[in-house]
């Protein structure tokens, strides 16, 4: 989900609940995406890939750790008057239990919106590092996002408090039904294949296109199968695609099983892997070297695939 929406769900939800602190959740609902400042580290050393976008603030501890170091910075006296000229409203945020409270629900609120989205976060990191997703929205919906701008500048004008709070209810029913209408497409997507040669699992992941899903078919352990497929047409893409989990080229079986054994434990490999929906394998024997690349057939958070190098001894 965007910025705008992750400010705007639980400052609408703690306004329709009363709550004057409501602020805070907004601004505790933004303060995990402010995970760009630590993306360098993940790039500077590989082995803490989980320093990325959708890393390690998104999880449950570590997402109360950011707010609440990203609420005392924005009520030190500076910070607030820069706000307070910038937005031209009083910004009465206070550092203390109860805002940090509202702030981590916002957190919460972020939590549950990112998992709703495809690609998955660490809820559970440091305890585990399994990704978590409904897979129903895709990364950003442009349509919701667009609707989140229109709806905080509603908020912002001076309009009379009727018009504020039929706009935020309106968006809140909005991305509430949408989310329906994703979640019933997923699930008649996948009804709709029927399963064959060996096939016997099956997932549906989302695009921008409302109707159109990713299928990926499994075997179980040794190819995939995928396609796109239009739920309201009916019909799967043309291209329909078969790969294998692991390909070995050149070489003996259990030499090559010993080289990837390696390679999986390098950082890079284990940052790509990480963030992959599938991971297939192509290992070559060449020149007295095994090179080895990972693939991610769906597309990854980052690269598409990666080499790496792993010389026979």
């Amino acid at each position: 989900m965007d910025l705008f929406t992750h400010f705007l769900v639980p400052f609408i939800i703690l306004n329709l609940l009363k709550v004057k602190n409501k602020f805070s959740g907004a601004f505790g609902g933004i303060s995990i995406d402010f995970d760009f400042f630590l993306i360098g580290i993940g790039f500077i050393a590989p082995e803490l890939f989980i320093f990325s976008h959708r890393g390690i603030t998104h999880s449950f501890i570590f997402g109360f750790v950011t707010v609440v170091i990203f609420i005392y910075i924005l009520t030190r006296p500076a910070v607030k008057s820069f706000i307070n000229k910038l937005t031209k409203r009083p910004f009465n945020v206070e550092f203390n239990a109860e805002s940090v409270s509202f702030a981590y629900f916002g957190v919460i609120v972020h939590l549950f919106l990112d998992y709703l989205t495809t690609g998955g976060i660490p809820l559970f990191y440091p305890i585990s590092l399994t990704r978590f997703s409904a897979n129903i929205y895709y990364y950003t919906d442009v349509f919701t996002t667009l609707l989140a701008i229109a709806v905080i500048i509603i908020l912002y004008l001076r309009l009379q408090h009727k018009y504020k709070k039929m706009a935020m209810f309106s968006f809140l029913m909005i991305i509430i039904s949408l989310g329906g209408i994703r979640a019933y497409e997923k699930i008649d997507t996948i009804q709709s294949q029927n399963l064959s040669d060996g096939y016997h699992t099956i997932t549906a992941y989302p695009t921008n296109d409302l109707f159109t899903w990713k299928v990926v078919e499994s075997d179980g352990g040794t190819k995939y199968r995928y396609y796109t497929y239009n739920n309201l047409k009916k019909e799967n893409s043309t291209e329909i695609r078969e790969v294998s989990c692991l390909t070995i080229q050149n070489g003996p079986y259990q030499e090559a099983h010993d080289a990837i054994k390696y390679a999986d434990n390098l950082p890079d490999v284990r940052k790509f892997k990480w963030s992959s929906h599938y991971t297939i394998i192509n290992a070559k024997q060449e020149s007295g070297k095994w090179v080895i690349t990972y693939s991610d057939f769906l597309g990854s958070r980052g690269q598409d695939c990666i080499t790496v190098n792993v010389f026979i001894s």
